[in-house]
Protein backbone atom coordinates (compact mmCIF):
# COMPACT_ATOMS: atom_id res chain seq x y z
CA UNK A 1 0.00 0.00 0.00
CA UNK A 2 1.28 3.86 -0.66
CA UNK A 3 2.18 5.86 2.29
CA UNK A 4 -0.71 7.61 1.37
CA UNK A 5 -3.37 6.01 3.24
CA UNK A 6 -5.77 5.74 6.12
CA UNK A 7 -6.11 2.75 8.49
CA UNK A 8 -9.55 2.46 10.04
CA UNK A 9 -10.39 -0.37 12.79
CA UNK A 10 -13.85 -2.08 13.85
CA UNK A 11 -13.89 -4.55 16.42
CA UNK A 12 -17.11 -7.12 17.23
CA UNK A 13 -17.34 -9.73 20.18
CA UNK A 14 -19.21 -12.76 19.03
CA UNK A 15 -20.60 -15.30 21.30
CA UNK A 16 -19.78 -18.57 18.61
CA UNK A 17 -16.63 -19.79 17.81
CA UNK A 18 -14.25 -17.92 15.18
CA UNK A 19 -15.07 -20.61 12.62
CA UNK A 20 -18.71 -20.01 12.84
CA UNK A 21 -17.86 -16.14 12.06
CA UNK A 22 -15.44 -17.27 9.74
CA UNK A 23 -17.96 -19.15 7.89
CA UNK A 24 -20.91 -17.30 7.86
CA UNK A 25 -18.87 -14.37 6.56
CA UNK A 26 -18.06 -16.48 3.32
CA UNK A 27 -21.05 -17.96 3.09
CA UNK A 28 -23.38 -16.26 -0.08
CA UNK A 29 -27.04 -16.94 1.97
CA UNK A 30 -25.48 -15.77 5.48
CA UNK A 31 -24.03 -13.13 3.72
CA UNK A 32 -26.66 -11.29 1.97
CA UNK A 33 -28.23 -10.67 5.04
CA UNK A 34 -26.05 -8.68 6.63
CA UNK A 35 -22.53 -7.65 4.23
CA UNK A 36 -23.47 -4.20 2.98
CA UNK A 37 -26.76 -4.67 3.68
CA UNK A 38 -28.51 -1.50 4.95
CA UNK A 39 -31.71 -0.53 7.22
CA UNK A 40 -33.81 0.35 3.87
CA UNK A 41 -32.19 -1.80 1.34
CA UNK A 42 -32.57 -5.21 0.08
CA UNK A 43 -29.06 -7.50 -0.98
CA UNK A 44 -30.34 -8.43 -4.48
CA UNK A 45 -27.36 -10.21 -5.40
CA UNK A 46 -24.36 -11.66 -3.21
CA UNK A 47 -21.66 -13.72 -5.28
CA UNK A 48 -18.85 -15.06 -2.89
CA UNK A 49 -16.27 -17.42 -4.44
CA UNK A 50 -14.43 -18.19 -1.29
CA UNK A 51 -10.39 -19.01 -2.38
CA UNK A 52 -7.49 -17.03 -2.68
CA UNK A 53 -7.99 -14.83 -5.84
CA UNK A 54 -11.96 -15.63 -5.86
CA UNK A 55 -14.03 -12.60 -6.17
CA UNK A 56 -17.03 -11.30 -4.50
CA UNK A 57 -20.16 -9.03 -5.89
CA UNK A 58 -22.89 -7.63 -3.37
CA UNK A 59 -25.68 -5.50 -4.93
CA UNK A 60 -27.62 -3.82 -2.34
CA UNK A 61 -30.86 -1.90 -3.96
CA UNK A 62 -31.28 1.14 -1.67
CA UNK A 63 -34.28 4.08 -2.29
CA UNK A 64 -31.65 5.61 -3.79
CA UNK A 65 -30.13 3.36 -6.11
CA UNK A 66 -28.61 0.14 -6.73
CA UNK A 67 -24.71 -0.02 -4.51
CA UNK A 68 -22.37 -2.32 -5.71
CA UNK A 69 -19.32 -3.79 -3.52
CA UNK A 70 -16.99 -5.98 -4.98
CA UNK A 71 -13.38 -7.35 -4.54
CA UNK A 72 -10.71 -10.44 -4.75
CA UNK A 73 -9.93 -12.42 -2.10
CA UNK A 74 -6.30 -12.23 -1.11
CA UNK A 75 -5.35 -13.92 1.71
CA UNK A 76 -8.02 -16.76 3.15
CA UNK A 77 -6.92 -18.85 6.73
CA UNK A 78 -9.84 -20.22 7.83
CA UNK A 79 -10.75 -19.44 10.52
CA UNK A 80 -8.73 -16.76 12.03
CA UNK A 81 -7.98 -14.66 8.63
CA UNK A 82 -9.35 -13.03 5.37
CA UNK A 83 -7.64 -10.16 3.40
CA UNK A 84 -9.22 -9.07 0.14
CA UNK A 85 -9.42 -5.89 -2.13
CA UNK A 86 -11.89 -4.05 -2.38
CA UNK A 87 -14.11 -1.47 -4.28
CA UNK A 88 -17.45 0.17 -4.82
CA UNK A 89 -18.46 0.37 -8.24
CA UNK A 90 -18.71 3.96 -8.42
CA UNK A 91 -14.98 4.60 -7.44
CA UNK A 92 -12.38 2.70 -9.69
CA UNK A 93 -9.56 3.36 -6.87
CA UNK A 94 -8.87 0.11 -6.49
CA UNK A 95 -7.11 1.11 -3.09
CA UNK A 96 -8.77 -0.26 -0.66
CA UNK A 97 -7.39 -3.74 1.37
CA UNK A 98 -9.41 -5.18 4.04
CA UNK A 99 -7.80 -7.60 6.78
CA UNK A 100 -10.00 -9.14 9.06
CA UNK A 101 -8.50 -11.03 11.68
CA UNK A 102 -10.78 -13.84 14.30
CA UNK A 103 -9.42 -14.63 17.08
CA UNK A 104 -10.79 -17.09 20.52
CA UNK A 105 -12.35 -15.49 23.56
CA UNK A 106 -13.23 -17.52 25.67
CA UNK A 107 -16.32 -19.44 24.54
CA UNK A 108 -16.62 -16.97 21.22
CA UNK A 109 -14.26 -14.51 19.43
CA UNK A 110 -13.71 -10.96 18.63
CA UNK A 111 -13.43 -9.87 15.12
CA UNK A 112 -10.94 -7.06 13.98
CA UNK A 113 -11.80 -5.00 10.48
CA UNK A 114 -8.87 -2.92 9.15
CA UNK A 115 -9.46 -1.10 6.41
CA UNK A 116 -6.60 0.72 4.32
CA UNK A 117 -8.18 3.47 2.21
CA UNK A 118 -6.52 5.95 -0.18
CA UNK A 119 -5.43 9.03 1.45
CA UNK A 120 -7.71 11.18 -1.08
CA UNK A 121 -11.23 9.42 0.53
CA UNK A 122 -10.48 10.74 3.85
CA UNK A 123 -13.57 12.72 4.34
CA UNK A 124 -15.15 9.61 3.65
CA UNK A 125 -13.37 7.38 6.49
CA UNK A 126 -16.29 8.03 9.42
CA UNK A 127 -19.14 6.99 6.94
CA UNK A 128 -16.98 3.90 6.55
CA UNK A 129 -16.37 3.24 9.64
CA UNK A 130 -20.00 3.20 10.29
CA UNK A 131 -20.59 0.90 7.60
CA UNK A 132 -18.07 -1.35 8.66
CA UNK A 133 -19.68 -1.73 12.31
CA UNK A 134 -23.06 -2.07 10.34
CA UNK A 135 -22.05 -4.84 8.78
CA UNK A 136 -20.14 -6.58 11.61
CA UNK A 137 -23.00 -5.78 13.99
CA UNK A 138 -25.45 -7.28 11.44
CA UNK A 139 -23.29 -10.42 11.42
CA UNK A 140 -23.97 -10.67 14.64
CA UNK A 141 -27.66 -10.74 14.70
CA UNK A 142 -27.67 -13.16 12.12
CA UNK A 143 -25.31 -15.46 14.49
CA UNK A 144 -27.57 -14.70 17.06
CA UNK A 145 -30.95 -15.59 15.22
CA UNK A 146 -28.98 -18.74 13.54
CA UNK A 147 -28.33 -20.06 17.34
CA UNK A 148 -31.96 -19.32 18.50
CA UNK A 149 -33.21 -21.17 15.45
CA UNK A 150 -34.22 -25.18 16.75
CA UNK A 151 -32.54 -28.06 15.67
CA UNK A 152 -34.09 -30.83 14.02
Amino acid sequence: MPASTIKLHVSHTYRVPPAVVYDAWLNPEIARRFLFATDDGHVIRADIDPHVGGRFFVVDRRPTGDAFHQGVFLELKRPQRMVFSFSVEEHDHNCDRVEIDIEPLGGGSRLTLTHEMCAEWAEHEEKTRRGWAHVVEGLGRELEQQQLKPTG
